[in-house]
């Protein structure tokens, strides 16, 4: 787990930007990469699910072999 120490800037006292060492930046946006890839593959895996499956010999025929 990413352990995080941001720096907050304020304005009237509420908090309005974190601040970051830019190694703990790199570190999630690496981890939000891989998330989108995961997010990603899930998605491809739904989608060919979701589509019927052709037997071989269907798309040799369709295809004229």
């Amino acid at each position: 787990m990413l352990n995080l120490n941001p720096e907050l800037i304020t304005k009237d006292g509420k908090p309005m930007f974190a601040v970051i060492p830019y190694e703990q930046f790199l570190a999630i946006k690496e981890m939000l990469e891989d998330f989108q890839d995961l997010q990603d593959l899930r998605a491809a895996k739904q989608e060919e699910h979701s589509q019927p499956a052709i037997a071989l010999n269907e798309v040799k025929q369709m295809l004229g072999l």
